[in-house]
Order: structure tokens, then C-alpha cells, then sequence
């Protein structure tokens, strides 16, 4: 049983997020409030915060619950300072019923669940940039290649595509896999995605 407190400064919001936990058999509703500040006495394992970054404190005394933060921000952003406070998801106030509940779940498992778009935006945030030793850049036509070898495209596809031979195409991919010092096309298109040359 998942015991959760909700935090809300608004009372509509509250009674919202107490009825939608009340029809989910594994979450027992240890408290609604206005604030997060009268909930370290219950000791939840997870806290609904309807909020802002800014509306979280640093958990006292060695007490760290889980957070699952609903925000009024379009797109809510991850942030370090969310993390340490003990946010494990972020969502947006017009989250589904079923995102919310999947989300105390998981902040409760010790999960931490993120958007697959904000994942995204993280992903490239943090692409480590290339090392300044490597003397192999790929050429404008190489990305092209290697972003439709991502793609699933076959050599013929690209070719068409590119309007050069198919012997063009495979001087291409064997110029990408050496450069990138890959084995295969898949292993090429996964150093790509990590260096940051292709986006999926």
C-alpha cells in the first residue's frame, strides 16, 4: 500500500487529486493540505505536489518522500535542484488520470518517471560535445546517410533518395562506420544518436 499526502494551495485541486486517488485500491490518502510544510509529520511514502519548483523545501531531518510535482508550466522541465529536493516526476496539470497514478507508482518504486518529449530535450541538452581529438568529423552528405540509416533505410532507399549510386551509398556508410569507429550500421547509427548527430 502506497501511502500518499496531497499538496495543493488550491482546495478544488485537492478534493480533484483526493477523489482521483480514492479509486485506486493499492494508495492509501494519508493527508491533503495547502502546503508541503504540514506534511512531514505523516512521513507519506510519495507527495502530490500541485505547484511549483519553488513551492518545495528541503526535506527536513533526514526525511526524503517521494515527489510526483504537477505544475501550471506548459512544458515542465526537469531540473537538478527538483531532483535533489526528491521530485521522481514532473507533469503537467492536464495530465490523465492514468499518468497521474502510473506516476505515484513509480515515484514509490523508487522510479523516476519523464516525458518522453522532455527526454528528448534532455537528451540533446546533455549530448557530451566532441572530443577535440578527433580528427574524423563527418561530411554533410555522410549525415545525411547516416541519419536515413537511422531511419531503417536500405542502400538502394538512400541512393534514390540522394540521387547517387548505390555504390556511392556504400562508400558512404563504409566512410561513416570507420570514422565513427563502428562495426555495423545499428552500432554506427547508436554512436550517432549519442554524439548527438542524429536525433530520434
Amino acid at each position: 500500500m502506497i501511502r500518499l499526502a496531497i499538496a495543493a494551495e488550491s482546495a478544488v485541486v485537492r478534493a480533484g487529486l483526493e477523489a482521483l486517488v480514492a479509486s485506486h485500491a493499492g494508495i492509501e490518502l494519508a493527508g491533503a493540505y495547502p502546503d508541503l510544510g504540514t506534511l512531514e509529520a505523516l512521513r507519506p511514502d510519495v507527495v502530490l505536489a500541485a505547484g511549483s519548483l519553488e513551492d518545495l523545501a528541503p526535506p527536513g531531518d533526514g526525511y526524503a518522500p517521494a515527489i510526483v510535482l504537477m505544475t501550471n508550466e506548459r512544458h515542465p522541465a526537469w531540473t537538478q535542484d527538483a531532483m535533489r529536493l526528491g521530485v521522481r516526476a514532473v507533469l503537467s496539470r492536464d495530465a490523465s488520470a492514468a499518468e497521474i497514478l502510473a506516476a505515484v507508482e513509480a515515484a514509490a518504486s523508487g522510479m523516476a518517471v519523464i516525458d518522453p518529449r522532455e527526454l528528448e530535450v534532455l537528451l540533446v541538452a546533455n549530448a557530451p560535445a566532441p572530443a577535440s581529438s578527433e580528427t574524423h568529423t563527418l561530411t554533410a552528405r555522410e549525415l545525411e546517410v547516416l541519419r536515413m540509416m537511422a531511419e531503417g533505410a536500405a542502400n538502394k532507399a538512400i541512393a534514390w533518395k540522394l540521387g547517387i549510386s548505390d555504390h556511392t551509398v556504400k562508400f558512404h556508410v563504409a566512410s561513416i562506420l570507420g570514422k565513427l569507429n563502428a562495426g555495423t550500421r545499428t552500432e554506427a547509427v547508436t554512436i550517432g544518436v549519442r554524439k548527438g548527430l542524429i536525433l530520434l
